[in-house]
């Protein structure tokens, strides 16, 4: 008679727990539970600086039309300040203006770009027209801004309160050769206002910077959002 032995494994204790229906209530009420938890005792973010309020402002966009203080007032915006023939800082920022408007798309009407001439004798209407188009700028979304010399400086100066100097002669050698190119002195630096033309932000290019200034963007956004909804449902 032949006899059979067979061979007996005791569960371990993870085999043992993974049967326990308690084991299962729990895992399930921290699933639900644990975003809760975490969005009750987020720690928020700072709220952003409150700097001043641009003082009112009309001047000529690309289409040859008024567009100013009023036609911001309600949306969030990126200003920065530039001119089309600058030889070196300009065509770096106007790419990472271009990545801008690609960002804030998704918030439509709410948020807007406002790019501010530093050359107004040569950046005509006309000329800046060209320039958006070449840049394939969304005009519902980004303006082109010049005007008279002294109207610029007053925005940009007295305004936003960043630098605007005159054209100068710069002379550069390149192999055997010295060329001369007029450049002038403006910022780097954007700035981000705010739905009632208050100044929240000064922010370099860096791709840190820039991160930053959308975050804060959007925290703007979402703020505002949050105490309309509340303001209508009380």
């Amino acid at each position: 008679m032949t006899t059979i032995t067979g061979y007996y494994r005791d569960n371990n204790w993870f085999e043992k727990m993974m049967r326990m229906k308690s084991f299962w209530i729990f895992f399930w009420l921290f699933l639900f539970s644990y975003p809760v938890y975490r969005s009750l005792h987020r720690i928020l973010p700072p709220p952003l600086p409150t700097y001043f309020k641009v003082p009112e402002f009309s001047l000529t966009n690309e289409f040859n039309k008024p567009y100013g203080t009023k036609d911001l007032l309600g949306k969030y915006y990126v200003a920065n300040f530039m001119f089309t023939s600058c030889p070196s800082s300009c065509p770096a920022l106007m790419e990472k203006m271009d990545l801008v408007q690609k960002r804030i798309r998704g918030l439509g009407t709410k948020a807007a770009i406002v790019t501010f001439t530093v050359d107004p004798k040569n950046d005509t209407p006309d000329v800046l027209f060209k320039y958006a188009r070449k840049r394939n700028s969304n005009p519902f979304i980004w303006n082109f801004l010049t005007g008279t010399e002294a109207d610029l400086k007053k925005i940009v100066i007295d305004g936003f309160k960043v630098p605007m100097g005159n054209k100068e002669a710069v002379s550069k050698k390149l192999a055997d050769k010295t060329i001369t190119l007029f450049d002038i002195a403006h910022t780097e630096k954007v700035v981000l206002v705010d739905d009632k033309g208050i100044v929240r932000g000064y922010y370099g290019t860096e791709k840190v910077e820039m991160d930053r200034m959308m975050i804060d963007l959007g925290l703007l956004v979402n703020d505002s959002f949050t105490y309309k909804k509340v303001k209508k449902e009380n």
